[in-house]
């Protein structure tokens, strides 16, 4: 993964609003959430939500399906475990205390 792409997905979760929403559907998993779950859950309003979701989506950190009349938004954990891979790459210079922890991926 480039610096740049890492740059933007921590960007991205470096806004509290954003790093909520991005939790939020992180326990969601796989089910994810429509905007107005969110909103509820969250207490943002539509339209600071909905600006929030979408920086979040431009950095590759959340996945938007049409399900009917419904958005539902999920997080692209691919993403995240590139994010967090990088992250960790070098976690301890390689020595092996640390290694068995470097490949936490996480398979939602």
């Amino acid at each position: 993964m480039e610096e740049k792409e890492i740059l933007k997905a921590l960007a991205a979760l470096a806004q509290p609003n954003r790093l909520q929403v991005f939790r939020r559907l992180v326990v969601a998993g796989r089910t994810g959430a429509t905007p107005g779950e969110l909103s509820d859950h969250l207490g943002l309003p539509n339209a600071t939500l909905s600006f929030h979701l979408k920086e979040l989506i431009n950095a590759g950190l959340l996945i938007q399906e049409r399900a009917g009349r419904n958005l539902i938004y999920r997080t692209d954990f691919s993403q995240m475990n590139r994010v967090l891979a990088y992250l960790s790459e070098n976690c301890c210079e390689g020595s092996a205390q640390c290694v068995d922890t470097v490949d936490m991926t996480f398979k939602c």
